[in-house]
Order: C-alpha cells, then sequence, then structure tokens
C-alpha cells in the first residue's frame, strides 16, 4: 500500500468544499465525535483559547446566512462559528488572583489575539477533516466576516474574544470537481524564500491559469471566470478588504494589537 492508499492521506487529498446539503440530520454521538476532534488540535501554551458556538436557532441561521450572502449556510445540518477566545481564560486567570486591569495583564495583548485565531482554526480544520473522513462535506465560512460587529453582537461575544471562521457540515448533495491548487513548488521553499527572480511566477503561472481556467469552464460553461492571475490582482485592490479591518473590532473587544 503506497501513502496515497491510506484512508486519511485520501481523506485530506481528496478535500472540497460542499455547499449543497441533503435534508438527512446529523446524530448526536457524531456530533460529538467531531467536537472531540476539534478539541484534539494543537493548543499553542495549552492555553486551549477557543471556543465553537453551534448555531441551531433557525432566525439566527438566517441572519448568519444574510452576512455571508450563501443561502446553504442556513440550510447545513450543523452550522459552527469557530472563535477566538481569551474571555474564558481571563476568568480562569481572576480565580488565581490575577486582576484584568493590572499593566502586567497580558491577555489581550497583540500576541495571544493571534495565537487564539490560529488555534481556532486548526480546531476547526481538525473538525472538517473529521467530517470529511465520516463521508460528510463541509464548507468553510470566511462569509460570515463581512460583518463583523453585527456577527459580535447576533452571538453575543464578551470582550477578549473574536470571531474567526464558521463550519457548515451535512450530507452532500454535490459531487464537485476538485479545485485546483498551484504546482508544489510555488508553495514549498528549501530552507529560504526564494528571491523575486527565483519565485519562477512567470514559469508555472500561464499553465496554472488555463487548468483554473479549464476548472470553472467545466463548472460554470454560462460564467466566464477570470484566470488565477486576473482573480489575484482584483483581491490586491478590494476595497471590500479595507473594509473588514480587524484592527477597529478587535480593539472594540479589549485586545491591544499594538502590543
Amino acid at each position: 500500500m503506497t501513502a496515497r492508499d491510506n484512508p486519511t492521506i485520501r481523506t485530506l487529498l481528496e478535500r472540497r468544499s460542499i455547499r449543497a446539503f441533503t435534508d438527512e440530520g446529523i446524530d448526536d454521538d457524531i456530533r460529538i465525535v467531531l467536537e472531540e476532534a476539534a478539541q484534539r488540535a494543537p493548543s499553542s501554551q495549552y492555553l486551549n483559547d477557543w471556543s465553537a458556538i453551534r448555531i441551531t436557532d433557525p432566525a439566527l441561521r438566517g441572519r448568519l446566512a444574510d452576512i455571508g450572502r450563501q443561502s446553504y449556510i442556513a440550510q447545513a445540518p450543523l452550522l459552527y462559528v469557530f472563535v477566538s477566545d481569551e474571555h474564558r481564560n481571563a476568568l480562569i486567570a481572576r480565580t488565581q488572583g490575577v486582576d484584568g486591569s493590572d499593566p502586567s495583564f497580558s491577555l489581550d495583548a497583540g500576541y495571544h489575539f493571534t495565537q487564539s485565531q490560529n488555534d481556532a482554526a486548526l480546531a476547526l480544520h481538525a473538525m472538517e477533516t473529521a467530517a470529511n473522513a465520516l463521508g460528510l462535506g463541509c464548507v468553510v465560512l470566511g462569509s460570515l466576516l463581512n460583518d463583523v460587529d453585527t456577527l459580535i453582537d447576533l452571538l453575543k461575544l464578551p470582550e477578549l474574544t473574536y470571531p474567526v471562521l464558521g463550519l457548515a457540515i451535512g450530507h452532500p448533495d454535490q459531487t464537485p470537481m476538485l479545485k485546483p491548487r498551484l504546482p508544489r513548488p510555488a508553495q514549498f521553499f528549501m530552507d529560504t524564500y526564494p528571491t523575486d527572480d527565483e519565485a519562477g511566477v512567470g514559469e508555472y503561472l500561464p499553465a496554472f491559469d488555463d487548468e483554473v481556467h479549464h476548472y470553472y469552464d467545466l463548472r460554470h460553461a454560462d460564467r466566464p471566470v477570470e484566470a488565477f492571475s486576473a482573480q489575484i490582482a482584483a483581491a490586491a485592490t478590494s476595497r471590500s478588504v479595507h473594509a473588514k479591518a480587524v484592527l477597529p473590532t478587535a480593539e472594540r473587544q479589549g485586545f491591544r494589537l499594538d502590543s
């Protein structure tokens, strides 16, 4: 058996986003296993500094679908929002006599904010992989960050928390093609980051643009999609990204991102 024949490896290599789900529900015992898998993800400094909110209320699901501008968000049998969470650690520290107003208090530092974001993303990926391994389908929901302030209010997120990503899980009602990925040499380097001349963008980009075009042509023959390079250029000058800046909202939540 080769490495590619390993079921875990196949699960990872065949991962794709599922945006259409059947009406079949997900048993509680499977849900619990998925949540336990998320908890086994790495935790920086063992801070366990993330939480996940399972969304069950239909009205709230509808509001999140409106924020994400994607109707399937409300239709997924399981829907989670993963949250960067130093609030719980601040409460725990308080039981040990640590005053959050003390100048030495550090859970509100930018470093911990980044740590907890990373940990939340790792936990989400562990849950997604576990769900895929059980034959379920998932889609990661960055679209929930279209309106972070409203999302915070809807979820009643306290100080020192911040929404990171959502995850929708269900039984797949579609079998989309695998989306192309960059050639490995374009993302994996040896020892140091290559210089711009060594990066070889001009060498792999034309063929990759063609591959991406072919992928989208097969999926959306009636809707032309720009080449990968054009999509990156558009993202590089997107005004909507400036509107979603993390800093003001994170400061509203009590983090000091300049620290």
